[in-house]
């Protein structure tokens, strides 16, 4: 049962935030960051677990415009095509912002200092907190992410269009095209599990289901360009995973991402797509608490 606990008026946006402790508090603090449009609960409870029995003192959270964190719901309506132009006026705000909440919420917490585990959009975003706040930063751990830059990363867009748009008037048909994206962007070498994705959607659909605030995430994305240039001046530890088969974010982001930070450390998995498949989560939270353990 998730054990959420609340802290207010965090980082310059003065937002709540709702996170979750897992593990011992003396032990290294890691904060766990998702992607876009995804809530803390999509760090599996089980991955959380095995990365808190290695020795990590675990913080996964919602970062704004998701679950029960603040959620921008008086902002403007993102104008995409614009966006794509390069025109911002409707973008409420960037993954800066977003790197200003989680270093909020490490202060509000009591770290000075902290790791970093970021996947997807998580993973920009932890890359933003070390380009912007490195004293703050031990370590970096990207999973599934990659650097802005246009030519990498990139999504099967193909795979995206034949899932349509999210339902959200409807419980059971939100259910539905969850558990079908997450079929579509998630692991071919490893079997679906229908039921846990169907409870999965449920739980997040119960928690929230703000229509909008995946493209306000998204924008964000956008917004925030290529940060190449900054990853090479990074100083600190630097380990990144990626999957072979991603559909959601090319294998060359992750590859771009592990050339640009000095010295870091790259690890690819077959078979493995936009998600954190179970049979991965012992190698996954090996490599990671060794990482922070290493630097701790």
């Amino acid at each position: 049962m998730l054990n959420e606990e609340f802290v207010f008026n965090i980082g310059p946006a003065n937002i709540t935030v709702a996170y979750e402790r897992i593990g011992k508090p003396g032990n290294p603090p890691a904060l766990l960051i998702m992607g876009a449009g995804a809530q803390m609960i999509s760090w599996p409870d089980g991955f959380c677990t095995r990365l808190a029995n290695r020795g990590i003192f675990v913080i996964r959270f919602d970062n704004r415009d998701a679950g029960k964190s603040t959620h921008f719901q008086h902002a403007p309506v993102p104008d995409f095509p614009a966006v794509m132009a390069g025109k911002f006026d409707t973008v409420s705000y960037s993954l800066s912002d977003m790197a200003a909440d989680t270093i909020g919420l490490a202060t509000a917490l009591g770290f000075e200092t902290i790791h970093l585990v970021g996947a997807s959009m998580g993973g920009m975003i932890a890359q933003t907190i070390a380009i912007e706040y490195p004293e703050r930063v031990k370590s970096l751990t990207s999973i599934m992410s990659t650097t802005g830059h246009p030519s990498v990363g990139q999504a099967d867009f193909a795979i995206l269009s034949g899932l349509g748009s999210p339902r959200f008037d409807n419980r059971e048909e939100f259910i539905k095209w969850r558990v079908q994206s997450l079929k579509a962007l998630g692991s071919p070498g490893f079997l679906f599990d229908e039921a846990a994705a169907a409870h999965a959607a449920a739980l997040s659909w119960d928690r929230d289901h703000d229509p909008l605030a995946m493209m306000r995430q998204a924008a964000a994305v956008i917004k925030s360009g290529d940060r190449t240039a900054q990853l090479q001046r990074l100083k600190m530890p630097a380990l990144v995973l990626h999957g072979k088969a991603d559909k959601m974010c090319d294998i060359s982001g992750g590859i771009a991402t592990a050339e640009a930070i000095p010295d870091a450390s790259l690890h690819i998995f077959e078979g493995m797509g936009h998600n954190l498949p179970a049979p991965y989560w012992d190698e996954m939270t090996d490599l990671i608490a060794g990482h922070i353990l290493k630097h701790r």
